[in-house]
């Protein structure tokens, strides 16, 4: 019994195979000899008679009259087969045992072959590895964690040094006016519920941009511009509850025009982003919705810890500061990848490593994996040893989710699929070679002959 599970169609041709393989092996071949002895014995035969004999040319083609021909119609071949008695024929009773044996390690020599040009080598390794504890030494010595002090909120002196860049790029007291002028008023930005239908806990001063979806420098562009078209606050408050609702008070606050409302939008999120408590990191607002955990003494949930963070200083211009380590990663790992390919004898323009696709660039969605899972691991270290959720790098475990992701999709999926491909691709080609040969070989012995189907 076969161990594989073939289709109908392909019995069939297991079928056919098996009764022109019977027919090939009851054909008897002579020999070279026996057919050379046949040959002078004719013509000895054909001397004694008096015939006169041609010159035999060894390097002539034989002259062939074409006749046409028509060959039997697949069913016709297959009632052949089955009335042999072949109808039950296994693919694997057409070989011998070595042919299966050598063609079992054809095929595992195909997919190691394709394994090696998707395996990182040490060289690769080192690099991912270097790659992320560069990026983890930066995050701890250059980022640091964001303390309030007497001075105003410190941290590490590369985070000081962008939070510097964005003051002098974005003034507070230019901010501060850009605030308070008409073109940058939306209706979701109530600082209370003094002006609210319905009560929004934990609506403050401190913390009406972690709750309004509208602040988030992602999401404020589909809720915020949304709100500013309808004259609408949309929330999350601190207990998890989504709140949407009319702000009668700032109707004059609405845009007719979406683009409008873009603008709006932008130059909102651009007034608010050196304030003292300044836009969320991106997507912070859905902590809110996490109501579970109990982390710590204190036994918080993740949402009350992640208030805390926005509260002590974890906002936009830090999230920039901590998407710098990931940005090293990239780059990094990247440009090396560049600088072996193009060592390997490849050009700079064949090896850009924008895409991640493993077709495109082998390996390199690899490195970044494996680089990104050290700075991470790094990165859970630090939050560990200092029991501060403010050490964490957030920008750096998204791109580690991403690349989870990815690697599980293409480990579980894609390669799988890509490297049968590969198998397949490699066999076909063998197998049309067997037909050209089959084809020039049919062109010489019948030159004039045609086919009809």
């Amino acid at each position: 019994m076969s161990r594989y599970e073939h289709s109908n169609g392909e019995k069939e041709i297991n079928a056919v195979l098996a009764h022109q393989d019977d027919q090939i092996k009851s054909i008897s071949f002579p020999s070279a000899e026996e057919i050379e002895g046949r040959i002078a014995s004719s013509e000895k035969l054909l001397a004694s008679l008096s015939y006169d004999l041609p010159q035999r040319n060894k390097g002539a083609k034989p002259v062939r009259t074409g006749q046409p021909l028509m060959p039997p119609t697949w069913n016709q071949i297959l009632d052949e087969a089955l009335q042999a008695g072949n109808g039950s024929a296994e693919l694997e009773d057409l070989f011998t045992e070595e042919e299966l044996q050598a063609n079992r390690e054809e095929i595992l020599a195909l997919n190691e072959q394709y394994n090696q040009i998707h395996r990182m080598d040490a060289v690769d390794v080192a690099i991912a590895a270097s790659a992320g504890f560069l990026a983890a030494a930066v995050d701890i010595l250059l980022v640091g964690i964001p303390q309030k002090t007497h001075d105003g909120l410190k941290t590490g002196p590369l985070s000081d040094y962008i939070r510097d860049y964005f003051d002098k790029r974005f003034p507070p007291n230019e901010m501060e006016r850009l605030a308070n002028s008409k073109v940058s008023k939306v209706p979701y930005d109530a600082q209370d519920n003094r002006n609210t239908a319905t009560r929004v806990e934990g609506l403050s001063a401190y913390y009406h941009r972690l709750l309004s979806l509208g602040h988030d420098p992602l999401l404020g562009f589909v809720f915020g511009v949304s709100d500013i078209l309808t004259g609408r606050m949309t929330t999350i408050d601190k207990n998890g509850k989504i709140v949407s609702q009319v702000m009668e008070c700032y109707t004059g606050r609405k845009e007719a025009d979406i683009f409008a409302a873009i603008a709006k939008q932008i130059i909102h999120l651009k007034s608010d982003i050196t304030t003292s408590m300044g836009l969320p990191a991106p997507l912070m607002e859905l902590f809110n919705l996490m109501q579970f955990g109990s982390i710590g003494e204190e036994e918080q949930t993740v949402a009350e810890i992640v208030q805390g963070m926005y509260f002590e200083g974890y906002d936009f211009i830090h999230f920039c500061s901590t998407s710098i380590p990931v940005a090293i990663v990239e780059v990094v790992v990247r440009l090396c990848y560049t600088i072996r390919k193009v060592k390997d004898g490849s050009t700079i323009k064949d090896v850009i490593p924008f895409s991640t696709e493993p077709s495109k660039n082998p390996k390199l969605a690899t490195m970044l994996f494996t680089a990104h899972c050290a700075a991470t691991a790094v990165n859970a270290g630090k939050l560990v040893f200092t029991e501060n959720p403010m050490a964490i790098n957030y920008p750096q475990w998204i791109a580690f989710a991403k690349y989870s992701y990815q690697q599980l999709k293409w480990v579980a999926i894609t390669k799988p699929a890509e490297r049968d491909w590969f198998v397949r691709k490699a066999t076909e080609g063998e197998l049309t070679d067997v037909y050209d040969d089959i084809d020039q070989l049919f062109g010489e012995m019948c030159p004039e002959t045609v086919v009809i189907g």
